[in-house]
């Protein structure tokens, strides 16, 4: 799941990312039927053992690749097994600040991946081949076809592989710092059917580029651009940080996300799962109850949807986001469907509410939608100072929903109501949205 940028400085973030693995590795287990009671440790040495659940029924998996590829984690659990399992698991963690409301599930859970990556090398033999690093290491694993995955970004990517021989194309090899193709990431407009190829590219030069373009597009005519991204340095980024090469169409592409239309760039923040993502924002349009008098902030807004999705509801609307690049593309998504009701400034969320607080600005609803690490203590300072009487709080990690949850009710806010919503059918992740009052000091 892509990281949008906010605040930061947290001494909270550091645990986050230690407890991580290890959190979704004990997730895992805990679905495969294991409870352990007690405090979990990183050693066998003092691990408290407890009864072990009835284990849950398990399907033969469908994937050659399970469990190697790190993809998905869950292939083998019944779909519905999953939900239960999911929506169990949520009400343990936020019972003691709320209710929750029933868990919106995937109604067709399989190839709801619209942006694609994949890594190429080549085997032991020499092959070319394409895929998924296998967790936790750089040991590539080849992936012909992925059950979450767009099936078309699938198929595309295959055709780059079997074209590379032909143009003499070198595959990327870490180890050496020697060849030219690295990734390729493909971007597919669920409603519009655009689709965008992004070529990541060790050096600038594709040999043939524009004939390399036309054999991709007469196996592929629906690809509506390529794009080529240099990443010249030795890092585990996907992404160069240098400005894209357009060799074939504008350069971008567009969607539709609850009737707005949103412009995607290659580096572009855009939610991978664009059904549930409906289902996710109208649940948070529907907990802020705006009447169309409100003054609403977006924090961490990314290109905007959430804002611009509530700009209809509301009388005027901020959106405030660190990366660059994002706010460029909120300010045209915002031309492009005609919104003049909303405005988007380049800066530190918990920053520019200190700011609007020592203004003594008045904000109604805030929306917040922070990474897996959560928000960090600077935010939700910040965030108090300002003292919006809602609260829309998206999370994508329950673990640091809790924390910021126990951070905020006892200073001011209470839990009146949450969803959890599967963004990520197959894995152990889990969307929430959860609407926090304010009730005073």
């Amino acid at each position: 799941m892509h990281m949008k940028k906010g605040s930061g400085g947290s001494f909270w973030i550091k645990r986050v990312k230690d407890k991580r693995k290890a959190m979704e590795k004990q997730e895992k287990r805990n679905f495969n039927g294991k409870k352990y009671r007690g405090k979990q440790t990183d050693s066998n040495k003092g691990k408290k053992s407890g009864e072990m659940k009835k284990p849950v029924q398990k399907q033969k998996s469908v994937c050659p690749v399970f469990e190697k590829c790190g993809g998905c984690q869950l292939l083998d659990v019944p779909y519905e097994k999953q939900v239960k399992k999911k929506e169990k698991q949520l009400q343990e963690q936020l019972r003691s600040f709320g209710r929750l409301e029933t868990f919106i599930a995937m109604e067709n859970p399989l190839h709801y991946r619209h942006k694609v990556k994949a890594t190429f090398g080549r085997d032991q033999k020499g092959n070319i081949i394409s895929g998924n690093y296998r967790e936790g290491t750089h040991y590539l694993v080849p992936v012909d076809n992925c059950l979450l995955e767009n099936e078309k970004a699938d198929a595309i990517i295959r055709t780059v592989r079997s074209l590379l021989k032909s143009f003499k194309i070198k595959t990327y090899d870490e180890d050496t710092d020697y060849g030219l193709l690295r990734h390729v990431l493909v971007r597919v407009g669920h409603a519009t059917g655009e689709i965008m190829v992004i070529l990541v590219l060790a050096s600038p030069v594709l040999p043939s580029k524009n004939n390399f373009v036309k054999a991709l597009r007469k196996e592929h005519p629906e690809i509506t651009t390529v794009v080529i991204n240099v990443n010249d340095k030795r890092t585990s980024m996907v992404l160069g940080e240098k400005k894209e090469q357009v060799i074939y169409g504008p350069g971008f592409i567009l969607d539709k996300l609850c009737a707005k239309t949103f412009k995607i760039s290659p580096k572009s923040f855009y939610q991978v799962n664009p059904v549930q993502t409906e289902k996710l924002y109208g649940k948070a349009i529907e907990y802020a109850g705006l009447t169309g008098k409100e003054k609403v902030l977006d924090a961490y807004c990314g290109t905007g949807t959430i804002g611009l999705i509530a700009s209809d509801h509301a009388k005027e609307v901020i959106g405030v986001e660190l990366n660059r690049d994002a706010v460029k593309d909120a300010v045209i998504n915002a031309r492009q469907n005609q919104i003049s009701n909303i405005q988007f400034y380049q800066n530190d969320a918990g920053v520019f509410m200190t700011e609007l607080a020592e203004k003594n600005e008045k904000i109604d609803v805030v929306f917040m939608d922070p990474p897996r690490s959560g928000s960090s203590e600077e935010f939700l300072t910040s965030l108090l100072r300002l003292s919006p009487r809602k609260v829309i709080y998206v999370s994508c990690n329950p673990e640091t929903l809790v924390r910021d949850l126990q951070f905020l009710t006892k200073r001011g806010y209470r839990m009146e109501k949450g969803v959890g919503v599967d963004m990520f059918p197959m894995t152990v992740h889990v969307e929430t949205v959860v609407l926090m009052q304010y009730c005073g000091k």
